[in-house]
């Protein structure tokens, strides 16, 4: 099986500026770009994950360190440049994955992050 290195988009909203309500955003966006794309946490190189100010209660980065097989993944988190109207308590990230070449990458938007990319969003 051949592989490529691709990158990878996707993005949530939290209910608010918890450490538990974050966790759970990040949570399920990592799943979804994980079972969207059929990838073990082996073919993930990095991810960087971008938050609104609004959002400061921890770091996406941390909660997926806590993830089976993430030990080994480059993570990095940074502020979200400020928009005005942008769409608030939103989680972007970026990610570097090896996907079988004849694959389609499927980038996540959900929860209020749909809107950004309709494009995107997948049952």
């Amino acid at each position: 099986m051949t592989r490529e290195l691709r990158a990878l988009r996707g993005a949530t909203t939290a209910a608010a500026n918890t450490t538990a309500a974050i966790a759970e955003a990040v949570e399920e966006l990592v799943l979804a770009l994980m079972q969207r794309n059929q990838l073990g946490a082996e073919q993930l190189l990095s991810v960087t994950f971008s938050v609104t100010a609004d959002l400061d209660a921890c770091f996406p980065a941390a909660i997926a360190r806590r993830l089976p097989g993430w030990d080994g993944v480059a993570l990095l988190d940074c502020q979200q440049m400020a928009v005005q109207g942008d769409l608030p308590r939103c989680i972007r990230l970026l990610a570097h994955a090896w996907l079988e070449a004849e694959r389609d990458p499927q980038h996540p938007y959900l929860r209020q992050a749909a809107g950004l990319r309709p494009d995107r969003v997948s049952s």
